[in-house]
């Protein structure tokens, strides 16, 4: 038996993470509806994807009757929150969640859960590979699991997971705003203008981040940018310990991470450690100073070990499409920088 034996489910949109879902909720015994507004012929590869499963599918439009009788709705990343569809559950009462709510809620080993409007994407694999750094040397028999927004669905993965691996998981604002469970260590890298075509105002925008925190217990750990005035807001809402990180070292003897002449440290506990010189870091530019500083705070707050971090950070050589570089030609090295769609991360 299982918490989804005999349950209704309706799963709008049958993209990556949606399909993800399905197949972890279908298996468990739960009834799913997945829905998509698609036509047929564009999701034959979707149906290829989960044919194996017995499942319903509704196609071509969202018919508010197939709420009837539901008892939750997951919805993809994409999906709006605005649409009528997912209006009408909210209305009848029916619960919202995802596949990062359901991954959390199930997830058999600690998870640290990583957010910000840049750099997701490179801090979480860069503290992937200082916990994998970590469990080489010191937990050869567990693993280190990475994914969420970062491309891969955790929930895919949840039935390998034992209580002693680690999870570390991109969160999105599209995930967390509908999110009533935290992780045990929760990021958040920076907060500037960005999907406000979604979420219509700063504010709202802001909101949605906050979710990685709002459901965090006093055993839980926060790591945040005291650089930045909006995640400064953010401060009052921790519950458990934090943990900052910033260029400047602070004034008091908060636990940290900061840069110094060329160097990075670690304060924690009134002990100042340093970790490495700047120029043992393969990735370039300011805000990738930041990456580093958050990512040691986070392994800190994970307690991975000083040389599993160093180790981590010297070997890490970033992620395609983030100032990754290309070739030297014509007098001057070209990178590759285009996942900067915002103003913030092309002047980065």
């Amino acid at each position: 038996m299982t918490r989804w034996d005999g349950k209704r489910v309706v799963m709008i949109g049958a993209a990556r993470q949606g399909l993800a879902l399905v197949r972890h909720l279908s298996e468990n015994g739960a009834s799913v509806i997945l829905n998509d507004n698609r036509t047929e012929d564009a999701l034959a590869s979707s149906r290829d994807q989960i044919a194996d499963l017995d499942i319903t599918w509704v196609t071509g439009g969202h018919p508010l009757e197939i709420l009837d009788g539901a008892d939750l709705v997951c919805l993809s990343g994409g999906v709006p929150l605005d649409l009528e569809l997912v209006k009408e559950a909210v209305r009848r009462g029916i619960p919202l969640s995802n596949d990062s709510q359901v991954f959390l809620e199930e997830a058999p080993c600690p998870v640290i859960g990583i957010t910000g409007s840049a750099g997701k994407t490179t801090t979480t694999a860069m503290v992937g590979e200082i916990a994998r750094e970590h469990f080489a040397l010191r937990k050869p028999g567990n693993q280190v699991w990475v994914g969420g927004n970062i491309g891969n669905p955790l929930i895919r993965d949840i039935r390998k997971m034992k209580a002693d691996d680690l999870a570390v998981m991109e969160l999105s604002s599209f995930q967390l705003e509908i999110m009533t469970v935290s992780p045990q260590i929760a990021a958040i890298l920076n907060l500037t203008p960005n999907h406000l075509d979604r979420h219509k105002t700063m504010s709202a925008y802001i909101s949605a981040k906050s979710h990685i925190l709002t459901h965090q217990k006093p055993e839980d750990i926060a790591v945040l940018n005291r650089d930045d005035v909006h995640v400064r807001e953010l401060f009052n809402e921790v519950k458990g310990r934090q943990i900052t990180f910033g260029l400047n070292e602070p004034y008091n003897k908060q636990d940290s991470t900061f840069y110094k002449r060329g160097k990075l440290y670690l304060q924690a506990s009134g002990q100042i450690a340093k970790i490495l010189k700047e120029d043992l870091i393969s990735l370039r530019g300011k805000h990738n100073l930041y990456n580093v500083l958050a990512a040691i705070a986070i392994s800190a707050a994970a307690t991975l070990s000083l040389q599993a971090i160093f180790e981590g950070i010297v070997n890490f050589s970033g992620v395609p499409h983030r100032m990754e570089f290309i070739r030297s030609w014509g007098g001057g090295d070209w990178y590759d920088d285009s996942i900067a769609t915002t103003p913030e991360r092309a002047m980065a």
